[in-house]
């Protein structure tokens, strides 16, 4: 489906929820996910505010859309999967399970949910929903584009909030990424118990 294929979509199925994670790629901290259910009469409204893909933004303008989304949204909800969690299940399963938990908290709940990318829920903690995947989602789909943008800002307050118990990684800077700074940081000072172990920190140590 194209935009407004979706936008139609989810007006005829509404409450849609859109549903995006973030930190997947991190080797440090927790995976992040939203769920976002938009009234429909207000997709034009977000579109001219600027809503998009989180990563197409600046730090200023995600933290302003989060107001914008979070006072217009039917409902949005966080869900986290814990280091832990990441290494027991692989990234890919706790990115979903975070998914699935950002969804169970959502009231209403939704008749149908918009998955960014292409690995369907597996649905472990509540019952099966109709559920859509769409590639590169937070371009195609309003929706998942402010679940985005809700689960970048919350990650991100989270991982600067951590980098004062965790000084010397530049996490407030990097968020958690492989950045050189970053990598020092491991070389000098070792893995915290929030670094992701067996999460591309091999080739590192």
């Amino acid at each position: 489906m194209d935009r407004a294929a979706l936008e139609e979509f989810e007006a005829q199925h509404y409450p849609v929820a859109g549903v995006d994670e973030v930190g997947r790629g991190c080797l440090f901290g927790v995976v992040v996910a939203a769920a976002v259910i938009l009234p429909v009469d207000a997709f034009n409204l977000l579109k001219k505010a600027g809503v998009k893909d989180s990563k197409s933004l600046t730090a200023v303008r995600r933290t302003e859309l989060d107001r914008l989304i979070r006072g217009m949204a039917v409902d949005c909800q966080i869900g986290v999967s814990t280091v832990t969690e990441i290494e027991t299940l692989n990234i890919l399963g706790a990115s979903l399970l975070a998914m699935e938990r950002s969804i169970d908290r959502l009231l209403p709940q939704p008749n149908h949910c918009l998955i960014d990318g292409n690995q369907k829920l597996r649905f472990l903690l509540i019952p099966p929903l109709p559920q859509t995947t769409v590639v590169k989602g937070d371009t195609m789909s309003l929706s998942i584009a402010a679940a985005s943008i809700i689960a970048k800002v919350w990650r991100d307050r989270l991982i600067v909030e951590l980098d004062r118990q965790y000084p010397g990684y530049d996490l407030a800077s990097n968020k958690g990424y492989p950045t050189a700074k970053h990598i020092a940081g491991i070389h000098s000072l070792g893995l915290t118990d929030q670094h992701r172990r067996t999460f591309k920190l091999k080739s590192i140590n």
